[in-house]
């Protein structure tokens, strides 16, 4: 089998890049979008503002307190998605083998590309400097033999950096890798390893499989297989969404139940806008609402609706009617979307008496 060509591409700051490279005033400063107001949550920051440890997904009251002088701007969606469309053209001109993971990242498999001496490293740097010139911010590169690799990669030299992980060189970097740096080991599982005295995978590879499977279920077997360092994934072109939905955090509560029937009606227009977005229309298979009362309790309640084509306001009034219980309870988050019907899984018929 031909060793696969991976590069990860992943946007510095990207939101924040999009906001300093549109207003020049904003290159100076510590700066975070999103996070205004007493509710704000920080989206992104620069890394001006990193330094004072402001972070994504920081309150902006938290973000403030640290850096008094954090300058916030509120996001643009439609303007961040546009220059993602710019970054990602840019990409598909080299490769149409190209995976988004979001507007800011990417996996390229470029193994069967001949241009740029067919080195993975050239086609890198190419990259990087194209988005450089053409879109105006920067992006760090990693490149490697998969796509865990790359992607750790991606992150070494960050921001406007990058790294190339060459096959000589996995598993020594592997074996000195810090456990926290393997995908889907959080706080939690970091703090388990930690227990068992392991703290990098070169611990972690004295494991038998059958340990670590023991001890952390199907993730025990993944966490193996990265360990050795080790990823047989594929780069996927095409995904399939399940779903899709809109909702709303709002500065101030709702009141009560009659207040969410009140925006309901702006709730659907937006989905029905990002349904039409998605191009192709698909089959509608379930409606579902989501609810976030002022207590944080958060409640989610679909029902099967196949019959529907565009989704309109009465179509859940009976979810939400079936879902508020109590009437008079504040809503701090109201959101609604579809789900669509999956034609391609198989159908089995299931039996009475097996």
């Amino acid at each position: 089998m031909t060793q696969r060509k991976i590069i990860h591409i992943d946007c510095d700051c990207f939101y924040a890049a999009v906001e300093m490279r549109d207003d020049p005033s904003l290159r100076g400063v510590p700066l975070a979008v999103g996070g205004e107001g007493g509710r704000g949550v920080v989206t992104t920051c620069n890394y001006r503002a990193r330094e004072f440890g402001v972070r994504s997904a920081m309150p902006g009251a938290e973000a403030r307190r640290r850096c008094p002088d954090l300058v916030t701007v509120p996001p643009d969606m439609a303007r961040y998605r546009a220059v993602s469309q710019q970054v990602m053209a840019i990409f598909r001109d080299l490769t149409d083998q190209v995976e988004p993971l979001s507007l800011d990242e990417a996996f390229l498999d470029v193994s069967d590309v001949e241009s740029h001496h067919g080195s993975a490293t050239l086609m890198a740097e190419y990259l990087r400097q194209r988005v450089r010139d053409e879109v105006g911010i920067t992006v760090s590169a990693g490149v490697a033999t998969n796509k865990f690799l790359a992607k750790i990669a991606s992150d070494w030299n960050k921001p406007d950096g990058m790294f190339v992980l060459t096959p000589d060189k996995v598993d020594e970097f592997v074996r000195l890798l810090p456990v926290e740096k393997l995908f889907g080991v959080g706080r939690v599982t970091a703090g388990k390893l930690h227990a068992l005295n392991i703290r990098t995978c070169g611990d972690l590879a004295q494991l038998k499989p059958e340990v670590l499977v023991d001890r952390f279920g199907r993730q025990g077997l993944r966490l193996f297989q990265m360990a050795q360092g080790q990823d047989d994934r594929p780069v996927v072109v095409t995904r399939n969404a399940k779903s899709v939905s809109v909702e709303r955090t709002f500065s101030k509560d709702l009141p009560d139940k009659a207040a969410c029937e009140t925006v309901m009606t702006a709730l659907v227009d937006d989905l029905a806008k990002r349904l039409a977005r998605k191009g192709a229309r698909k089959p509608i298979h379930k409606l579902f609402v989501k609810i976030r009362y002022s207590d944080f309790s958060t409640h989610t309640l679909e029902r099967v609706r196949e019959q529907i084509l565009v989704p309109e306001p009465g179509d859940y009034a009976p979810l939400l009617d079936e879902l508020i219980i109590n009437t008079e309870r504040p809503v701090r988050l109201l959101g609604l979307g579809v789900r669509f019907r999956n034609d391609e899984a198989p159908v089995t018929q299931l039996r009475l008496f097996d």
